[in-house]
């Protein structure tokens, strides 16, 4: 468990799970992300029981103080050699947007990569039309590094995807 002043990151259970499925069906959560066909319970349970096993993975629920469960953070492809993972959230539930709880979110999970998986770069992929997005990753310390020229097809349209990272040094 990761203890932040707003949220706590703790392990996903399965009674998590409802509501990823819910949060994954709605259209307007998953704009932003890879992902973009609905959920079913045995898609989001067999996620559960891969991810479990993953070792190369590591994936939090976020929790409000009030404890309540509002989205998820992890890293993912985590590669001990290489000393470097990519950072994926998601804050599915609609009436938590724009408080700051993801900014804080990332700062906890960028603490556990740094300093207790001793991790040397975090990087992540962004749409280049959300900018609330891409705000928040900067005020985390990410810099903008590449550009995948028209990676994201949404609304009719091609978008540009923005790779974005923070070393450690720049971090701490």
């Amino acid at each position: 468990m990761l203890k932040g002043t707003r949220v706590t990151l703790r392990v996903i259970t399965r009674d998590d799970l409802p509501r990823y499925v819910e949060w994954l069906s709605d259209i307007e959560v998953t704009e932003h992300l890879d992902t973009y066909l609905p959920f079913s319970m045995d898609d989001e349970t067999d996620w559960y029981e891969a991810q479990r096993k993953d070792s190369s993975t590591h994936n939090f629920a976020i929790e409000t103080e009030t404890g309540k469960h509002i989205g998820g953070v992890g890293l993912m492809q985590i590669d001990h050699r290489l000393q470097s993972t990519e950072l994926g959230i998601i804050i599915g539930d609609k009436t938590e947007w724009n408080k700051g709880y993801g900014k804080e979110a990332i700062g906890l999970v960028l603490d556990f990569a740094f300093g207790t998986l001793n991790l040397h770069r975090v990087q992540l992929r962004v749409n280049c039309n959300h900018p609330p997005a891409i705000a928040c990753y900067e005020h985390s310390g990410f810099v903008r590094e590449g550009e995948l020229r028209q990676a994201i097809f949404l609304h009719g349209k091609f978008f540009n995807q923005y790779i974005m990272s923070v070393l450690r040094n720049e971090y701490t």
